[in-house]
């Protein structure tokens, strides 16, 4: 029974108001947001990656891939490029480089952009065992501190213009060996024509000398 002149309290409704009382005056807690730098360089470079018409991955700070371009998938086997995502760069294209001098690792541990050129290697499960040729090109992915968390590495496939120039240099080298054959030749021929004008020069003394009855 509720006494006359007195209202019914919900305690439910005192309950949360206190709550709000004490929630007003305690500290206030903001949730932190973790930032993950090569997700805001993703951001960022994809912005200008449709103008790359070269090869790319982005690999992190364990060589794992954690991007790539639709350039770097074709040029896989079909069942290397399923999954491609979280494997280490070297499980899947396999350069002279990858065991004693990674880029990657060359442009963390210069802290700057690294070129190479003349690089060879393979794509891992290729049937055909196709040997590549690459110029490389890596820049390291910082978080705010500096440290390095990744990097991005670029290939250019020169395959095609080494196979070309590796034929006009065999080219060269034939063209030399004939022209060295043919010099050979025309001294050999030089030679027997001294010899033979000598022979003949001799022939002539001996002929003129019996003539006039000279003992030569």
């Amino acid at each position: 029974m509720v006494r006359p002149g007195r209202r019914r309290v919900n305690a439910a409704r005192v309950g949360a108001a206190a709550r709000r009382s004490w929630r007003a005056g305690a500290p206030r807690r903001y949730n932190r947001v973790v930032s993950d730098p090569i997700a805001d360089f993703l951001q960022e470079f994809k912005r200008v990656a449709p103008a790359i018409v070269d090869s790319y991955f982005v690999v992190d700070h364990e060589r794992r891939i954690v991007d790539f371009n639709r350039a770097f998938y074709a040029m896989l086997p079909r069942q290397m490029a399923r999954g491609l995502k979280g494997k280490k760069c070297y499980e899947v294209l396999e350069l002279n480089i990858c065991r004693d001098n990674c880029i990657a690792q060359q442009c963390w541990r210069d802290s700057r952009h690294v070129r190479l050129d003349e690089i060879s290697g393979v794509v891992v499960g290729d049937p055909e065992g196709k040997k590549l040729r690459f110029i490389l090109s890596a820049i390291p992915i910082t978080d705010p501190s500096g440290q390095h968390v990744g990097a991005l590495e670029i290939q250019r496939n020169v395959t095609d213009e080494a196979e070309v120039q590796v034929k006009y240099q065999e080219m060269l080298e034939n063209e030399a060996r004939e022209r060295e054959r043919l010099a050979t030749q025309i001294r050999a021929r030089t030679k027997e024509l001294l010899e033979t004008n000598q022979l003949l020069l001799k022939t002539q003394k001996e002929l003129l000398a019996y003539r006039k009855g000279l003992v030569v």
